[in-house]
């Protein structure tokens, strides 16, 4: 995940559901080159946004160990523009997860108005791309800890989500080294 689209979560709660917030700033690339002249948002970059929230949400259910992809969007409405200076809640919801992968429902809003509704099926990459990280274990670790995940993150019984000991000993690695 080398661009965020998102920029915290609010809430995650553990194979549920998560809330994060997208903040949109005109210092953004993207804004200036997506409709000269009416800088937006482009609503590619606010699915994208919302398939992190949930991807995320997917992955952790999963104790951050299996290979979570983006296979298909099955719905996408865009109801408004996001524009500079609006802020995107991003709402997801795990509806069915299982070994192959899992679908979420999921809504934006912008400034208390319905921004967009989107259905995503994720994917569990299969046993052909194991062992293969998409991500560096510590990199991913830091990304959560930005992302705010483990100060929000709840399990259904309220407990905290704590990082799993394969991510801590990524950490725990690089403690030594220095």
């Amino acid at each position: 995940m080398r661009w965020f689209w998102i920029d915290r979560y609010t809430e995650f709660i553990s194979g549920e559901r998560a809330t994060a917030v997208k903040n949109v700033s005109l210092a953004e690339e993207q804004i200036h080159d997506h409709f000269p002249g009416e800088p937006i948002m482009p609503n590619s970059l606010i699915l994208e946004g919302i398939a992190q929230t949930g991807g995320l949400l997917v992955k952790e259910h999963g104790k951050f160990l299996e290979r979570v992809i983006l296979a298909k969007v099955t719905k996408a409405i865009f109801h408004r523009k996001a524009a500079p200076g609006d802020t995107l809640i991003y709402n997801t919801v795990i509806e069915q997860i299982n070994k192959e992968g899992a679908m979420i429902t999921a809504t934006s809003h912008c400034n208390d108005e319905l921004q967009a509704e989107v259905d995503i099926v994720f994917a569990h990459l299969d046993e052909r791309s194991e062992g293969k990280e998409l991500f560096e274990p510590l990199d991913l670790l830091t990304w959560l800890r930005i992302l705010r995940v483990f100060e929000v993150g709840r399990n259904p019984d309220g407990t905290p989500v704590v990082p799993p000991d394969h991510l801590l000993a990524a950490d725990l690695k690089t403690d030594q080294l220095h």
